[in-house]
């Protein structure tokens, strides 16, 4: 390959897979991070067999594995307690042919960064422009700098400072009409008797979804529908007031988790879909190609297809923007199509409308386990590309 630098802005999941992709397929690779170091984040992840297929097509699936696969019991239930569907875990790998699994974030975190050898990573850097083409200028800590490279990736999230430049008439993130909170149950807090279920449980505009980790701790989410803006400063006392009634283990969870535990965030995604993840030499992916809801679970696992992919078809192309055209006519419309389904299933969950949720209840209560996984198999059952 003739063209081998290449700068990756943004150290998420995304902009670190990426990196580990080319770096392993022989690129120089600059990574730039704006935070001043790689800091550990308080939520769990969960990685779909799609996930799982990526960071095996990196080489990762042997550490990913020694940190503990999903299992037990899965399902959707009512406030009341009462379930609505039962599966089991090990049904999805049956039929995927690889796991699932419920890790911390930090956990995926580090892993990508154990597997950086050989990287330029800088920190404290933030993208401030684009003077030319294949030009980034950015801040740092010892001032002002530019970069060039055969090859720029934005990995830079939902507020991407490089889709602003490459598409400034895109419209941008939107809300999608839900704050959710998110909090880890350390292992010696866990209730006693604490099920391995992972469940998510159904209210009238508002969910609460227990997802057991590995390592004996518990993730758990809470969302509710209301005006952006309208979920800040709610406390973790507060939080726990409005599910009291809730089965259990809800209330023992928020009473389990410390005080600093719980994050906060309104949801917002790409509603407008954009024209092109490239442009030229410029790749886009992640959040800063196609940010979406978290209903569907899929936002780690789309970037890491997006890594997967855009690498695979750099590794042996000496044509760039060949390679990109191709990574771009594979992933844009898989991606927005996970995108629109990901709010669908969203507004759907968080309906309000009392006799709205009751005909939704409902059907899922006849709707066999089956046929849930079935409906799952479109946006789980992806494989990576072959480099031509």
């Amino acid at each position: 390959m003739t063209s081998t630098s290449a700068l990756v802005v943004g150290g998420g999941i995304g902009g670190l897979a990426t990196a580990i992709g080319l770096r392993r397929h022989g690129w120089q690779v600059t990574l730039l991070e704006r935070a001043p170091s790689f800091r550990q984040l308080g939520s769990g992840i969960t990685l779909a067999p799609n996930a799982v297929r990526a960071l095996d097509a990196l080489g990762l699936g042997a550490e990913l594995r020694a940190r503990g696969m999903a299992q037990g019991a899965a399902g959707l239930r009512l406030p009341s307690g009462r379930w609505l569907m039962r599966a089991k875990v090990e049904a999805l790998e049956h039929r995927m042919g690889v796991p699932a699994f419920a890790l911390h974030r930090a956990d995926l975190h580090d892993l990508l960064i154990d597997a950086l050898q050989g990287v330029d990573i800088r920190l404290g850097h933030t993208l401030t422009g684009m003077p030319g083409p294949d030009t980034v200028a950015f801040e740092g800590p010892d001032g002002p700098g530019t970069l060039t490279a055969d090859l720029i990736v934005g990995a830079d999230g939902i507020r991407s400072k490089l889709r602003r430049i490459l598409f400034p008439a895109h419209p941008g993130p939107v809300y999608a009409g839900y704050v959710t909170w998110r909090g880890i149950v350390p292992a010696d807090r866990t209730p006693a008797g604490m099920s391995r279920s992972i469940t998510e449980s159904w209210g009238r505009g508002r969910r609460f979804g227990v997802i057991p980790l590995g390592d004996g701790r518990v993730y758990w989410y809470a969302t509710q529908s209301c005006p952006e803006g309208a979920g800040a400063g709610v406390t973790l006392a507060e939080l726990a007031d409005r599910y009291a009634s809730w089965h259990r283990p809800i209330p023992e969870l928020l009473a389990a988790t410390p005080e600093d535990g719980m994050i906060r965030h309104d949801i917002h995604f790409l509603v407008t879909p954009l024209e092109s993840y490239v442009s030229g030499r410029v790749a886009l992916l992640g959040d800063a190609a196609h940010a979406l809801t978290p209903d569907l679970g899929q936002g780690a696992a789309q970037a890491l297809e997006d890594a997967v992919t855009l690498t695979a078809f750099l590794s042996s192309r000496s044509d760039v923007e060949e390679a990109l055209v191709r990574y771009d006519r594979a992933r844009r419309p898989r991606a927005q199509q996970v995108v629109r389904a990901s709010a669908q299933v969203g507004r759907i969950i968080q309906l309000r409308n009392p006799v709205a949720a009751a005909v939704r209840d409902t059907l899922a209560s006849l709707l066999p386990a089956g046929t849930y996984l079935n409906a799952t198999v479109r946006t789980l059952d992806w494989h990576p590309p072959c480099p031509a």
